[in-house]
């Protein structure tokens, strides 16, 4: 604040930069929030009426989203049970000549199976079968790959930080993310020759303000420097220097910080749990993959969507705080209205009937991981004392 600096500028270019460095992409770009960096992203690929995109049915809605506030068609794909990221078997049979881009999602911040995804989009028979409508399309000369990368900064997959590993990878700092701007996010540009990422940055520099070809800080250069002209009707949704003034103390912490504490909560409730056989414990180490620790997705074995809301207020009794992440896209009244079906979506539905998110948070302590693990299994010990069940 004293600084004199209140919206985009040097703090903003300083994050970028840590960024860039932190995630070893190309270029990295402040946004003002993951969805809007996901738009930006499909609208400069050329998405609109008539296209498909490819996307999880298990995710948060703003995933899919974006692809209706582009006029095309989200096309979902079911879950594979462990992970919950998107399964790739079924992916490559949802592939069209209208497909322009695939999202997978790295739910909880577990990385999706990239180089199977690759391996599909980089196919001969799905290259022939691509259509691209834009220059931008015939340039790439396939389905572009576009993160959905909101809850997984510093994960890994195959000892490669995930956001180094697709064409574009869209980060959340939102307030519950594991590094928190308040609000905010990040596009990381990794695209592939002959494509150059810095001038990409830079034309999204310019797209996510107005379409202006400068910014506050850039009208402070040079003579006759207020001089700016708009060379398309872009958006609003830059990042602020308040905004990355946080994420920048945020990110200095990160690695041997934040990560460790998350780790340690996730080892914590994992050798709690283990004992247990109800208890399904979610994947956030693998041979090949790394988490972020950003959420803990306990499931309940046997459990019905029933059962799983009544042990949730069982919790709550005890004075623990649990959620759900999420709920199935299928289940929500506006993709309802637009005809997906939840029944298409079998393993989506299954691990998400049973699924409580436990708390996860810098500050929770040995003692607070215990009174949750108490809190769980009395109440689900209770349950079946119950007359009502």
């Amino acid at each position: 604040m004293k600084s004199g600096w209140i919206t985009t500028g040097p703090r903003t270019k300083q994050f970028e930069k840590m960024l860039t460095a932190f995630n070893n992409n190309k270029s990295t770009l402040c946004v003002n929030s993951a969805t809007a960096g996901l738009e930006l992203v499909l609208r400069w690929f050329g998405v609109g009426p008539g296209d498909e995109v490819i996307v999880p049915a298990y995710t948060y809605c703003a995933t899919a989203n974006v692809v209706l506030h582009c006029g095309a068609t989200p096309v979902m794909v079911d879950v594979v049970p462990d992970t919950f990221n998107i399964d790739t078997e079924q992916l490559k049979h949802k592939i069209s000549a209208c497909t322009k881009a695939v999202i997978p999602v790295d739910i909880a911040g577990f990385p999706a199976d990239y180089d199977k995804i690759y391996e599909i989009v980089t196919s001969d028979d799905i290259r022939k079968l691509f259509t691209p409508q834009s220059g931008v399309q015939r340039k790439l000369g396939r389905i572009l790959v576009l993160s959905d990368a909101a809850h997984s900064l510093g994960a890994f997959y195959k000892g490669k930080q995930t956001v180094s590993l697709c064409d574009l990878s869209v980060f959340s700092f939102h307030a519950v993310k594991n590094l928190t701007t308040a609000e905010g996010g990040a596009i990381a540009f990794n695209l592939p020759e002959p494509f150059d990422n810095d001038e990409l940055y830079k034309f999204f520099n310019t797209f996510s303000l107005h379409g202006q070809t400068k910014d506050a800080l850039a009208k402070l250069e040079g003579h006759a420097s207020w001089k700016y002209d708009v060379i398309m009707p872009g958006y609003k949704c830059n990042m602020t220097d308040i905004q990355a003034a946080i994420g920048i103390v945020e990110l200095k912490r990160y690695r041997t910080d934040v990560l460790e504490k998350r780790k340690a909560i996730f080892d914590y409730y994992d050798n709690a749990f283990k004992m247990h056989k109800w208890a399904i414990r979610p994947v956030f180490i693998h041979e090949n993959s790394v988490s972020s620790y950003h959420v803990y997705l306990l499931r309940i074995e046997g459990f019905s969507e029933e059962q799983r809301d009544k042990i949730i207020d069982e919790i709550f009794s005890r004075e623990v705080a649990v959620n759900v992440h999420f709920q199935p896209l299928p289940l929500l009244s506006v993709y309802k209205k637009y005809g997906y079906k939840i029944a298409d979506f079998p393993v989506s539905y299954n691990n998400y009937k049973c699924e409580i998110s436990l708390p996860v948070y810098y500050d929770l302590t040995p003692k607070m991981c215990e009174a949750v693990v108490n809190a769980v299994v009395d109440s689900y010990h209770s349950m079946f004392s119950s007359p009502q069940l």
